[in-house]
């Protein structure tokens, strides 16, 4: 690892930095300049238990940090799942068992008295373990100590890398604590909003803003009739209870196992009541989940959305975010808008897992159908079918469907494309046998286990669950890192315009740009695919492409 800094803080406003011929500590507004002069000079990669432990300060400030090593997300790489705080991620690193871990000591007096002096200010105990007590903020109370805990975190990173395996994993390991880092920075700058729009979009679909809660009620009760006047007898129902509201449609002829929406489509023309239901829905969700509540709570005197982002959802490795971010309803998106001397940058990968695969798979027949705009096309010609049997079979074999339309057309496409078939079923196996998979870019997806007392039948599903969950992730989780890869250098390159990234939405990137630099940010956001998808690939084999448009308003780029 190149010109590795540390840089860890706790409690109290307190930081470390430690590197070559570099030993600092102190309180932020000391270290803060160091820190900014360190990165226009050395351009060093800041190592870091987890950025949002250590690198908040920094971010809130607005001091642009380049390169890093998030400890905790290269941890999750490694091993999976979420849990990855320091003296797990040193005990893996360092090649020890978990079951040696101590619990931590309580935060109280009784705690305290373990923070004594009987460590001798070193963070390892005789065993070569995380003392328990180190990860208090107490712990650190003497400059000895904030570097020992800086020194750990630089050798937990160096054995980190040491684990990675190959150049590819490595690069993962870097865009990964990238993508942590613009997490932050997502959280601090928010999502530019027209706050009028979405109090007129609020208006729209639930009525005035109550003025009271006896006035929230009327409201509430004037939405249940609108679906509850469609069924005569049946007016006390509660639309909330999904037992009350089978009854109800089993009354008029639908009669269904459950209420969800895909179920009830169907149903949509067959009675007024469904469609109304339906409309409610649309609704209660928007009142209940991203009412006037929702806003005024989370939309600040700056007219930003914020809340909370995580870079991995402790599955396949996608980013997840808080607040609304990340499943915005679409009759709210309208809402979405730059602020004035602002435009917006939409980018979506277009198709992106079926191209992930041919990637990840080597598959050189399915590389080729990637290079036209619609992969779909020469899929369908090779096969002999229309587009959407073709579109249909492949996300079918992605998502572990062989039944009906989809299994006939698969076929087709274990004759045409054997090595990227061959490879979805290699991560079925796996995961049908209950063994961890790992992505193209490394990282590790563990599977569940049954108990031992599992009934054969009960077992057989569940190992088919696994495999179906498996020959997903590893096209899923790979699509996520390949999207972090790009994200991370579009950070990069477009920065100098001063551009922001202000959403991470599955495969789509929403960047916030002055108005005059929007077509050149658009330019490089394309350009950084290119670059990315080379770098994450090795080749050129496989063409990966994104619909790139400037709008003012979210949903411009929709047409």
């Amino acid at each position: 690892m190149s010109s590795p800094v540390a840089l860890v803080a706790w409690g109290h406003g307190q930081a470390a930095l430690r590197g070559d011929g570099l030993a600092v500590v102190g309180p932020w507004p000391q270290l803060l300049p160091q820190v900014v002069d360190l990165e226009a000079r050395r351009r060093p990669r800041w190592v870091w238990w987890a950025a949002s432990r250590d690198a908040q300060v920094p971010v809130s400030h607005g001091v642009a940090l380049q390169r890093c090593w998030d400890v905790a997300e290269v941890h999750r790489l490694l091993h999976g799942g979420w849990a990855a705080g320091p003296a797990l991620a040193w005990a893996a690193a360092a090649g020890l068992p978990p079951s040696g871990l101590s619990p931590a000591p309580a935060d109280d007096l009784f705690g305290a008295a373990a923070d004594g002096e009987t460590d001798g200010g070193q963070p390892l105990d005789r065993t070569g373990y995380l003392r328990p007590q180190t990860e208090s903020p107490r712990w650190c109370s003497t400059p000895d100590r904030a570097q020992a805990w800086a020194e750990l975190a630089l050798r937990t990173a160096a054995a980190q890398l040491e684990r990675l395996d190959g150049a590819r994993a490595v690069a993962t390991a870097h865009s990964e604590s990238a993508a942590a880092l613009l997490c932050l920075e997502l959280e601090r700058d928010g999502l530019p909003v027209d706050r009028r729009e979405l109090e007129r979009l609020l208006e729209q679909i639930l009525g005035p803003r109550p003025a009271d809660p006896a006035e929230a009620q009327r409201i509430r009760t004037a939405r249940d009739a609108a679906v509850l006047r469609h069924t005569p007898g049946r007016e006390t129902t509660d639309l909330r209870n999904p037992a009350q509201v089978r009854d109800l449609l089993a009354g008029i002829g639908v009669v269904v196992p459950d209420t969800r929406k895909w179920r009830l489509e169907p149903y949509r023309h067959s009675h007024p009541a469904v469609a109304a239901l339906l409309e409610w829905r649309a609704a209660e969700r928007i009142a209940t989940t991203y009412g006037y509540a929702w806003l005024d709570a989370h939309v600040g005197p700056d007219d930003r959305l914020r809340g909370g982002w995580t870079a991995c959802d402790g599955a396949a490795g996608r980013m997840a975010a808080r607040h609304g971010l990340h499943n915005l309803p679409a009759r709210l998106r309208d809402g979405v808008a730059a602020a004035p001397g602002h435009l917006l940058v939409r980018a979506d990968l277009g198709q992106i897992e079926p191209r992930v695969l041919a990637a990840v798979s080597g598959d050189e027949a399915f590389a080729a159908a990637t290079r036209a705009d619609d992969l779909y096309a020469p899929v369908a010609a090779a096969l002999g079918v229309e587009r959407a049997a073709a579109k249909v079979a492949v996300l079918a074999a992605m998502y572990g469907q062989r039944s009906g339309t989809a299994g006939r057309a698969l076929a087709g496409l274990e004759r045409t494309y054997p090595v990227a078939m061959g490879y979805l079923d290699g991560a079925y196996a796996e995961g049908a046998a209950g063994r961890a998979v790992r992505t193209f870019g490394g990282r590790r997806v563990p599977m569940w286990t049954d108990a031992p007392d599992t009934a054969a039948a009960a077992a057989r599903d569940r190992d088919a669950a696994r495999g179906r969950f498996a020959r997903n992730a590893v096209v899923q989780g790979s699509a996520a890192e390949l999207f972090k890869a790009w994200a991370a250098t579009v950070r990069h390159t477009t920065a100098d315009l001063g551009a922001r990234i202000v959403l991470c939405l599955h495969d789509e990137l929403l960047l916030h740009v002055p108005a005059e630099a929007a077509g050149a940010a658009a330019e490089r956001v394309e350009q950084a695919l290119v670059d990315s998808a080379r770098r994450w690939t090795g080749s050129d084999r496989v063409r990966f492409v994104a619909d790139t448009s400037v709008v003012h308003r979210w949903p411009e780029a929709l047409g």
